[in-house]
């Protein structure tokens, strides 16, 4: 990694024009490697261009979930080109409720305290805290977006796929006592370290992946993304 990855957050642009609803199917092929990945979203009212952190902050209106699909069996060929993701990074689902900052107990200093819980398959496959290692909060993050322009209102930033570490290290699987993971790519890399194979299969026809986040007293607090995945041959 470089040392700016630190100090300098790494975003991509995403398509705007369409998303999936937090019920629909995902789409692809069995070739493409279709992921998930459970974010934390936020819509921001107008930001000007050059706002600083504490203005970029000030803007966001609403905080949901969301599901960052993401293509991993073509995004190497993508990248290798120098550009950025297009096919890689298809339609995105958010959830069904969108919830103002200060009616959420865990919004705190731009990042939003509590655990996104996944389940693969009826199976818990994720239950990390969104604010415990969040590197860069969403002041930073809407701040770089706008560095070189303005952001209409309505412009949706996401956290990047919620991801704990354990004892400084990468985690472990819900199965075996850790926070799992927000996404495949991350188990499946973890089972390469660690066994130098990866052993969890990216999405398959027919699998089921729910995202949902609760309060303290266990109520959904932005309702639930659940969908299938939908695969058809090239």
């Amino acid at each position: 990694m470089p040392e700016s990855f630190w100090t300098d957050p790494l975003m991509y642009q995403g398509g705007s024009d369409s998303f999936l609803s937090p019920g629909d199917d995902i789409p692809g092929q069995p070739d493409w490697g279709v992921d998930f990945e459970g974010e934390i979203a936020v819509i921001t009212a107008a930001v000007p261009m050059g706002a600083s952190r504490d203005e970029a902050l000030s803007a966001i209106r609403f905080v949901m979930l969301c599901n960052d699909v993401s293509l991993r069996g073509l995004i190497p060929g993508e990248l290798a080109k120098g550009f950025g993701f297009v096919q890689s990074k298809p339609a995105c689902s958010f959830s069904p409720v969108a919830v103002s900052p200060d009616a959420l107990p865990g919004w705190r200093d731009g990042r939003l305290q509590g655990v996104l819980k996944v389940d693969l398959n009826g199976e818990p496959f994720g239950r990390a805290d969104a604010g415990i290692d969040m590197t860069f909060d969403f002041g930073t993050l809407i701040a770089h977006a706008a560095r070189t322009r303005d952001l209409a209102a309505g412009t949706i930033i996401g956290s990047g796929t919620v991801s704990n570490k354990l004892d400084g290290g990468p985690g472990k699987p819900v199965s075996d006592g850790g926070a799992g993971y927000s996404c495949i790519a991350e188990q499946r890399m973890i089972e390469t370290i660690e066994a130098g194979a990866p052993a969890t299969p990216f999405l398959q026809h027919g699998d089921n992946v729910r995202m949902w986040m609760e309060d303290s007293e266990g109520q959904s607090i932005f309702g639930t993304i659940e969908q299938k995945a939908r695969m058809t041959q090239p």
